[in-house]
This record gives C-alpha cells, sequence and structure tokens, in this order.
C-alpha cells in the first residue's frame, strides 16, 4: 500500500512538471517567432544557448543527484524555480529579449535550464531510482508526464492566440501544487543508501569517462537523441505555414501534439514490454529507425494531414528510447552512477549537439526551407543509427562488462 501512494505521489509529481514544462516550450519557438518576431536563425540561436547551460548544469545535477541520493532537496529547489517560471518569463525574460537579444538569450538560457531542461533530467533520474528501490517500472510514473504535456498542448494553442502570457501563467501555478506535492512524499532512505550516495568521488567521475562503451553511447546519442531535440525546435513554425492562418496552424498544432502525447502516455505502458523482448540496444536501434521515418518523411511530404501522421510517430520514438537508454545504462554501467550516466551520457550529449546544430539548421531553414533541412537532418541520423548497431553493446556482453571496471555492473 505505502508503494501505491508513492507511485502515485511521484507520479502527480511528474504530471504537474510536465504541465508545467509543456506548458512554456511547447509553443516556444512560435512565441519566439510570432510575438516576438525573431527570425529563424535567431531562434536557433536561442534554442542553442538553452542547450550550452543546459550543458552545463546537467553534469552537475547529476553529480549532486548521485550525491543525495534518495534525499529530495534538488526536487524541492527546481520546485521553487517554478513557481518563478511565470514571472520570468513575463517581466524579465521577454522585455531582455527585446531591449538586447544577447542578454535577453543569456539570461533565459540561466534560468530555463536549471529550472527545465535541465531539471527535468534530474526529476526523471530521481524517480527511475526510486521506482527501482519500491518495484514500480518507470515508465508507468513518467507516462503521467506526457499525461500532463498532453492536457498543456491542448489548450495551450488556444491560450497563446488569446494570450502566451496565460500560458506561463499556468506553468507558476502548477510549480505551486508541484511544492505540495513534493512535501508529503515520504522516500526512506537507508544507512547503506546514504554511505553509497556520500561514497562517490570525482576520481570515479574521471574514470568513467576513460571508458569506450561509454563514449560510444554518448556519440550514438548526439546523433540521434540530439536531432530528435533539434528536429523538435522550430517544427511548430512550419506546422503551423502549412494552413491559411497562423492562428489557426497553432491551434491545431496544439490539438496534434496533445494527441501525440497522449498516445505517447500509451506506448509508455507498452515500450517495457518491447525493450525487454528486443534488448536495450535493440530498443535504441528501433528507435533511431523510427526517428527516420519522421525526419526524413516530413521532408517529403508538404500537405498537413500527412505531415500530421509522420508527427504521431515521436510517440512511440520517444517512449522506446527513454525506456531503453535507462535499461541500457543500468545492464551496463554502476547504477550508483545512474543520474550522472544518465544526465551525462544521454542528457549531456544531446544538449552538446544541440549547441552545434540548433543555430546552423536554424540559418538552414532560412536558407533552404524546412523540407530540405529535415531531408539532411534523416540522412544524419541514419549515419549514426547504423553506427549504434555495428558498436553499441548487446545484452549479452553485460557479463563481460563486469570485469572491465568497478564502474560496470
Amino acid at each position: 500500500m505505502e508503494n501505491n501512494k508513492l507511485y502515485w505521489k511521484l507520479s502527480s509529481f511528474f504530471f504537474l512538471f510536465f504541465l508545467s514544462i509543456a506548458s512554456i516550450f511547447t509553443f516556444f519557438a512560435i512565441w519566439l517567432g510570432q510575438s516576438l518576431q525573431l527570425s529563424g536563425a535567431q531562434t536557433g540561436i536561442v534554442f542553442s544557448v538553452n542547450a550550452v547551460f543546459t550543458m552545463l548544469f546537467q553534469p552537475l545535477y547529476g553529480y549532486i543527484s548521485d550525491k543525495l541520493g534518495l534525499r529530495k532537496n534538488l526536487l524541492y529547489f527546481i520546485s521553487i524555480l517554478v513557481i518563478l517560471s511565470g514571472p520570468f518569463l513575463i517581466f524579465i525574460y521577454q522585455p531582455l529579449l527585446n531591449w538586447n537579444f544577447w542578454v535577453g538569450a543569456l539570461t533565459g538560457g540561466a534560468y530555463l535550464a536549471i529550472t527545465f531542461l535541465a531539471g527535468i533530467s534530474a526529476i526523471e533520474s530521481y524517480i527511475e531510482k526510486v521506482g527501482r528501490k519500491y518495484n514500480f517500472e518507470f515508465g508507468r510514473a513518467r507516462l503521467w508526464g506526457s499525461i500532463g504535456a498532453a492536457v498543456a498542448a491542448a489548450i495551450g494553442g488556444q491560450m497563446l492566440n488569446i494570450n502566451p502570457d496565460i500560458n506561463f501563467w499556468i506553468a507558476s501555478g502548477s510549480g505551486v501544487i508541484l511544492l505540495l506535492v513534493i512535501f508529503l512524499t515520504k522516500v526512506e532512505v537507508s544507512a547503506i543508501e546514504e554511505k553509497k550516495a556520500k561514497s562517490l568521488s570525482i576520481q570515479d567521475l574521471g574514470s568513467l569517462f576513460k571508458r569506450k562503451d561509454f563514449w560510444i553511447f554518448m556519440i550514438f546519442m548526439l546523433g540521434t537523441g540530439c536531432i530528435y531535440n533539434v528536429f523538435d525546435q522550430q517544427f511548430p513554425v512550419y506546422y503551423a505555414s502549412l494552413f491559411p492562418t497562423e492562428q489557426l496552424g497553432n491551434q491545431i498544432f496544439g490539438y496534434l501534439n496533445a494527441g501525440q502525447v497522449f498516445l505517447e502516455s500509451g506506448m509508455l505502458l507498452v515500450a517495457p514490454l518491447i525493450v525487454r523482448k528486443v534488448g536495450p540496444k535493440g530498443g535504441l536501434i528501433l528507435a533511431g529507425i523510427i526517428m527516420i521515418l519522421r525526419v526524413a518523411g516530413s521532408g517529403l511530404v508538404s500537405d498537413p494531414y500527412s505531415i500530421s501522421f509522420i508527427k504521431l510517430l515521436n510517440a512511440p520514438e520517444f517512449a522506446i528510447i527513454i525506456v531503453s537508454v535507462f535499461k541500457y545504462l543500468a545492464t551496463h554501467f554502476d547504477t550508483k552512477f545512474s543520474s550522472i550516466l544518465y544526465l551525462v551520457g544521454y542528457q549531456f550529449a544531446m544538449q552538446l549537439g544541440a549547441v552545434i546544430l540548433s543555430p546552423i539548421v536554424g540559418n538552414l531553414y532560412d536558407s533552404i526551407g524546412f523540407r530540405h533541412t529535415y531531408l539532411i537532418m534523416g540522412i544524419i541520423v541514419t549515419i549514426f543509427t547504423l553506427f549504434g548497431a555495428l558498436l553499441l553493446r548487446n545484452k549479452d556482453q553485460a557479463s563481460k562488462d563486469c570485469n572491465d571496471s568497478k564502474l560496470t555492473a
């Protein structure tokens, strides 16, 4: 019964946090382009700056999270920042971008990274650790985050057309409840768990970066998961352009995104079964193949009906890759380093790629258009998926890994 209560509390935490983050970021590119009149290149720079700060905070979050173990300090900190998100975006970020683009981009990048873009990874890693202790599947809890994001997307398009600030206030309001939920959530921390967390050292981290298989995993994510993020950044702008008016496009995109995220939540229920069947490596490659179909397919079609169908492929793609990442890391590395492995090996690699690619892709959108850019991105994903198929480790290699390093499970 206690485990069941804990599951529902952490699931509600996921729901509220993703309601907040989706209220801000589902239509973030549209807000920058339509409301603030930024160009595609400037929007790409904003995303790149966000990625730089996210990349800086993720290793720090990973180290702190593993040092804290199952203590809730980081969740309290992030919840308070979420409460402040509405006032920050309305009264600080937007005026700064209008006054001086670079000052606004840097200030906003730091805040958005530490609150949401790096914060989300710390939260996912924490709840995955709790799930392993209390025997509930991470995907079952994470699906409530997808439902929260779907709710935000369903109403966000209409709110954007009325006043974008409404979405930002929804984010702050969710943060207030978020803080209450984490206060009421009790996670027991044993003396053994406390000792294990405190034993983590900087030297341990150094030995992790000496491992070839860790770098192979990071490179794979650099060319697949990174493209996933960069592709989604300005996709709402392209999608809205396919309709007679931007307002109609914004509204339809909100409904489509909500449907996709609801489908994603259902896929998170079955993704663990799929990954158990094909193995963690197989799950990563399968997600890469779906990503190729989605990215390249968006460049091959031009009507809103076809591209709407292709957009829905995001649901199985995301569900499979996030479950596969946790399973792959838990299979081949010591779970003592689970937060660092997830935030550095997965999230950091994606942000590093976003830093490099976001401004380049933004310029390509302006110069050769969305469809041709999507075809180029599809080729990149294909190359890195083949790289992963050749070099990522299979599940049956885990026993060999045990002798490779003290970091290996």
